[in-house]
């Protein structure tokens, strides 16, 4: 069997700058790459209405959104297969039975599932759907039997939880599922990218993210007012570069051809740190090169998405053809496991001749 990935979003709200480097451009490098025999990737809908249940409206707008920022980073439809959770039953199920595998003290252990039960303030009316949703996605993991899995660090509990969901099943019914590896961004600014406010992560519901989409004059203004050095008060300051959101930023999105075109008075990022921190350089030149390494990034993929957005009925029907694909893959995965549990009852002629044999003595 080929190398197969499964990745995916939650349409909560537009993809931002923390998508992209994160995950979105790596897997349209991989896309590119020849390497993989299937690329899956899920607009995890089901996922969030764990948190969002009375509020579906959200996550029924943001589906579109979430589509149209996978096309303008380049995803190819042609190439990869998009999804909608939500259309795969199969996945339902699967979580059913995966669900008596694990006990709930290993859920509660697992740090991921704590951190972001703090974030939502969850800690005394946990919704069942959301403590449980280790489970739920080590389902849209096996289902594609995926071997690859493209996530930021902050998910690396939530992958183990999938390999020993594996390991349990295949211990107990024989060797049916894949075990999937992690894959991590290679680039250590890119494993997550702080807010624009110097938060530990961006967030849509912390305010501090910068879209895909958006204008370039809000992306200036963004980045004008980036959490830098609170001890850079003057520019002949040294300035530190750990813990400065603008460095981050740059050591996630700067090219060679970036200082080049924007600030040629340096060779490199190197040069440009190294000046910051033995002082002479001021915070707003660092922001405008910045600005500008932002801009031509994101420039194209803004124009992208302008052209897609005319043909929204084209973008379901890619989201439709996706999922009716991937749907067919998850049904024989869950036959297979169904087989393995000995509870494929009218797939199994051998099985009903048998009890015949015992009833006719």
């Amino acid at each position: 069997m080929g190398k197969i990935i499964l990745t995916g979003d939650r349409p909560t709200g537009r993809l931002h700058v923390g998508h992209y480097v994160g995950s979105l451009r790596r897997r349209v490098e991989l896309q590119d790459s020849g390497e993989f025999e299937q690329i899956f990737i899920m607009i995890a809908d089901a996922q969030a209405l764990t948190d969002n249940a009375e509020n579906p409206e959200k996550i029924r707008s943001n589906v579109v959104e979430v589509a149209l920022d996978y096309l303008s980073v380049g995803l190819d439809p042609e190439k990869i297969t998009i999804l909608i959770q939500s259309r795969i039953p199969e996945l339902t199920e699967l979580t059913q039975y995966y669900s008596n595998l694990v006990t709930v003290s290993r859920l509660q252990r697992n740090p991921t599932v704590k951190s972001e039960i703090q974030m939502r303030n969850f800690e005394t009316s946990i919704p069942v759907g959301f403590f449980c949703y280790p489970i739920s996605q080590a389902a849209d993991i096996t289902a594609f039997k995926a071997t690859t899995v493209p996530v930021g660090e902050d998910q690396e509990p939530m992958i183990e939880q999938t390999r020993e969901i594996v390991r349990k099943f295949n211990s107990v019914y024989g060797k049916t599922l894949v075990e999937p590896e992690i894959l991590l961004p290679d680039n250590k600014a890119c494993m997550r990218l702080p807010g624009t406010d110097g938060k530990a992560k961006m967030s849509k519901s912390l305010g501090n993210c910068i879209y895909l989409s958006e204008e370039p004059e809000d992306i200036r203004k963004k980045v004008m007012s980036m959490f830098t050095d609170p001890d850079h008060l003057k520019v002949s300051d040294p300035g530190k570069i750990e813990g400065n959101t603008v460095f981050t930023y740059l050591d996630a999105f700067c090219r060679t051809e970036y200082f080049e075109e924007f600030l040629p008075e340096y060779a490199g990022l190197d040069e440009l740190k190294a000046h910051y921190q033995r002082g002479g350089l001021g915070d707003v030149k660092v922001k405008k090169f910045l600005n500008n390494c932002l801009q031509a990034e994101l420039a194209p993929i803004r124009t992208r998405r302008l052209e897609y957005q005319k043909d929204i009925p084209y973008v379901y029907e890619i989201l439709k053809k996706g999922s009716e694909k991937a749907e067919e893959v998850a049904a024989k995965t869950l036959a297979d496991v169904k087989k393995a549990m000995k509870i494929d009852y009218f797939e199994d002629p051998e099985l009903i001749s048998s009890q015949q044999a015992r009833y006719n003595g």
